[in-house]
């Protein structure tokens, strides 16, 4: 029998939830002595993103052994509500004396302190669950998916929507050719950056329940003061929206257009001289801060069976930006001034094929394709990309004996990051660069290539 949907059929099926289906392709399932096991773990950070933790993964078979924060109040708070997990305020210790005790790592710290914190759990022979961005910086990518590779502990960096069934059924969709030959890539977001700042001059006592030397952890040494604690504005400890949304919002591409193939590739495959090019338009060239809006073409060349890519950045509200997108999608962005007025539209892709387009929500969990008239009675391609139980969830069935996870620090959530990063690179350096991802520099401009480095204070090493 031919088999047939209707539009409203086929969206609604790629719209499943992300705790979805096993596959059979799944391959290297866990024993079922080990499947029925309660994990022991440690969560490093337990506020803000921690925090969600704290209540999500008591569900999935997990109990919380150690948590660990700069911040005594947090920790403690986090604390009563865990009372068997010992309590630490400096995570070297924690691995120091509870290594024995732990099955895994979940790392939901400010950006600076993932790759040292993520570096010594798997030194330690533990499983790493870390929130993206994985690191701050290009060379701490590499320096954790050498570790991933060399110590094969499971891994997983946090972003979510890679484990959702639109997202894996939107890369399928692009990779089948359904939309054409692909013309065109607008991922964006909204905020911008928080533009010229000046850093402090002068200090403040530190707050009687911070230990302002373990948060600083590998950033260079300073004073305490509160400007310092809106880490997110600063370069010494973020790594901007590149780091808080590309990674989400640009992943779709990325997966969908095989960019990680850069790094994995053969040489017949990939010919002499096969570099990312990256090239920024900024409101201002800021080093300690992030700019107000910047526009950022990451491009890529031709590759034996996989044409030329090109993708757009645009964050914040950057001159034509906007209008770009809303040209391509035929109607106004929600950014709270339109539709809905609900900021439906603050991140997002598009991308844009000969025979339509596919557009996708921040996260890559929600997709629908353009103009809907064209695809009413889409079957859509064969699935080729296993189904996953949830983002987490994987990580723990790899814990337990299971295939790898989708975002695992060896294969694929170091390569996403480590070419987002080379956005900001791009926003502080005259000229576009380009950038050799077997080697791990950039290859026309050296004082950029100083930028792909993390340089850590005394007593600080991966």
């Amino acid at each position: 029998m031919k088999a047939h949907r209707t539009r409203r059929q086929f969206l609604a099926r790629t719209a499943t939830s992300a705790f979805g289906f096993f596959l059979s392709t799944r391959h290297g399932f866990a024993t079922a002595a080990a499947a029925n096991e309660e994990l022991n773990l440690a969560l490093v950070g337990v506020g803000g993103r921690g925090e969600w933790f704290l209540g999500a993964l008591p569900g999935m078979r997990t109990r919380f052994a150690a948590l660990c924060d700069t911040h005594a109040y947090r920790l403690n708070r986090a604390g009563e509500k865990f009372p068997e997990a010992k309590r630490y305020r400096d995570f070297r210790r924690m691995l120091e004396e509870s290594a024995d005790r732990l099955d895994g790592v979940v790392v939901a710290t400010p950006d600076h302190s993932h790759a040292v914190i993520s570096a010594r759990a798997m030194r330690a022979g533990k499983p790493v669950f870390c929130e993206k961005p994985l690191t701050r910086t290009i060379s701490e990518t590499r320096a954790l998916r050498e570790l991933a590779a060399s110590t094969q502990v499971a891994t997983q960096m946090g972003n979510q929507g890679t484990s959702s069934d639109p997202f894996r059924r939107s890369v399928e969709i692009v990779q089948s050719g359904v939309l054409g030959e692909i013309r065109e890539v607008l991922t964006w977001n909204e905020s911008g950056g928080g533009g010229p700042h000046p850093r402090p001059t002068t200090s403040e006592a530190v707050p009687e329940d911070l230990d302002w030397d373990v948060w600083l952890g590998p950033a260079a040494a300073r004073p305490y003061h509160r400007e310092w604690a809106n880490w997110h504005r600063w370069r010494d400890f973020a790594t901007g929206q590149l780091g808080n949304w590309a990674v989400h919002s640009a992943n779709l591409a990325f997966k969908a257009f095989r960019l990680d193939e850069f790094w994995k590739g053969t040489s017949a495959e990939l010919p002499e001289g096969c570099h990312f090019r990256v090239a920024a338009k900024v409101s201002e060239v800021l080093a300690d801060t992030f700019p107000t809006w910047e526009l950022i073409e990451f491009s890529a060349p031709r590759r034996r069976n996989q044409p030329a890519f090109a993708m757009i950045w645009c964050n914040g509200r950057a001159p034509g930006g906007r209008e770009r997108i809303e040209e391509r999608l035929g109607r106004k962005l929600d950014w709270g001034d339109a539709g809905e007025r609900k900021w439906n539209d603050h991140a997002g892709l598009l991308i844009v094929g000969t025979r339509g387009m596919l557009h996708s929500t921040g996260h890559n969990m929600t997709f629908s394709l353009l103009p809907e008239a064209d695809f009413q009675d889409l079957l859509g391609p064969p699935r080729s990309l296993p189904r996953s139980p949830g983002h987490e969830r994987e990580w723990l069935d790899a814990i337990r004996g299971g295939a790898s996870a989708c975002s695992n620090f060896a294969d694929y959530g170091s390569l996403l990051t480590e070419w987002l990063l080379l956005g900001n690179v791009a926003t502080q350096t005259e000229g576009a660069i380009e950038y050799d991802p077997r080697a791990g520099r950039v290859v026309n401009n050296e004082s950029a290539n100083r930028l792909c480095k993390a340089l850590y204070r005394e007593g600080w090493t991966l």
